[in-house]
């Protein structure tokens, strides 16, 4: 594990590998980079691959503080400045596919592409009333409870009890007022507007839930590609990690062809 300073506050990350494109990872809401560890892996064999502790998040500071999709968007964007990391394909899953549009979206300069893993990129009405009651039990003393509650339902690992648990208990352990602003970040945050902001190449990997409109989010962003992965949950990058890697694989052959 390396880190960083940005105005007082330790940004973590692990880096490994050499090549072209740099890949840089971003995790989820309440996890942490370790939710990377089979890309990081991977990735690491043929290209530069970072994968950031998101402010609050793993073994970076959280101090007290509103917690935005924007403002993880800029911590990513100066972590790339500070570490030369040119031109990456950024990798965001669930909120870090927020996180990675919105990059994106702020600096169409850094990127050379996007990966966004199940994640509510335009999403449909549905999702967005599901996630309300969560939202707002994030500030209740049962708020634990709750993150049991709704992530047990679509978590995935039915096959694998202990890991399922593991992650759950990381999810627990995150500080409240970290994953309560996050969440309500994440409900409010404008992703139509990154959508039609984003103009590199885009890949959209689905566990199978769809948690985006895929039809607006095409007209919003034509570049869009879209794959599915099969027989996992919502973490398909630790479920199914060769399916997820193959996808990118192709995907950085075909989206950075050079034009003839």
């Amino acid at each position: 594990m390396s880190q960083l300073s940005r105005g007082g506050v330790t940004l973590s990350y692990d880096e490994a590998g050499i090549g072209d494109p740099p890949i840089v990872l971003v995790h989820g809401g309440m996890v942490n980079r370790t939710n990377f560890a089979p890309q990081l892996q991977h990735f690491s064999g043929r290209h530069r691959t970072v994968a950031v502790d998101l402010r609050g998040h793993g073994k970076s500071d959280a101090p007290q503080q509103d917690y935005t999709i924007a403002g993880f968007a800029d911590d990513v964007a100066w972590m790339c400045r500070e570490l030369n990391v040119s031109k990456p394909v950024v990798v965001g899953h669930s909120m870090g596919g927020l996180v990675t549009i919105e990059v994106a979206a702020r600096t169409p300069d850094l990127p050379a592409a996007i990966v966004i893993m199940d994640s509510p990129v335009v999403p449909p009405a549905w999702f967005v009333e599901a996630l309300r009651p969560l939202v707002a039990a994030m500030r209740t003393p049962a708020y634990r409870d709750a993150i049991n509650q709704f992530m047990g339902g679509f978590i995935g690992f039915a096959d694998h009890s202990d890991r399922r648990t593991r992650l759950l208990n990381d999810m627990m352990a995150a500080p409240q007022q970290v994953t309560a602003s996050s969440l309500e970040s994440y409900i409010a945050y404008d992703s139509v507007a990154a959508a039609a902001a984003c103009k590199v190449p885009v890949l959209y990997i689905s566990a199978g839930m769809w948690f985006t409109d895929v039809n607006r989010f095409k007209e919003l962003c034509p570049q869009l590609v879209t794959a599915q992965t099969v027989g996992s949950g919502h973490y398909h990058q630790l479920e199914v990690p060769d399916q997820v890697n193959a996808m990118i694989d192709r995907f950085l052959v075909t989206a950075l062809r050079p034009s003839r």
